[in-house]
């Protein structure tokens, strides 16, 4: 018997077993032992279901496993290897980290900070004051 009729009789089994002893107690031994071969198939089908979606979703069938151990016998398909290397940018970060003086000072030396000009208040102080007392007041 292969290994994959394996898994499914042994999930049958526990299910048979499951169902017939939670159906014991309650009911005859032939009701508990046909709700046992139902519950033996339902888990038989369960696991062999189980199994097939697991190996779509992995990606590995029969056809895939004879194909990946190819003629050389090495067991690598064509794609199922990928080696990804990034280039070296040593250079690149020294150049971001070290300060560059001539650059900077050409660019603070027509720098000029913005000047904006003062609000002027063409309020008398006493009308200013007046009118926060008023709103104090209410």
């Amino acid at each position: 018997m292969s290994r994959k009729l394996l898994l499914n009789v042994a999930a049958g089994l526990a299910g048979f077993v499951i169902t017939f002893l939670a159906n014991n107690g309650h009911n005859t031994v032939g009701t508990s032992l046909i709700r046992g071969v139902y519950g033996f198939i339902i888990w038989f089908v369960l696991a062999f279901l189980l199994r097939w979606v697991l190996s779509v979703i992995t990606g590995k069938s029969a056809a895939a496993e004879d194909a990946e151990s190819g003629p050389s016998g090495q067991g690598d398909a064509l794609g199922g290897r990928l080696d990804i290397s990034t280039p070296d940018e040593e250079q690149e970060l020294k150049d971001l980290l070290t300060p560059k003086k001539d650059k900077e000072s050409a660019d603070h030396g027509d720098f000029k900070p913005l000047q904006p000009p003062k609000l002027v208040s063409m309020k008398d102080p006493e009308e200013l004051a007046k009118a926060v007392r008023h709103l104090k007041e209410e």
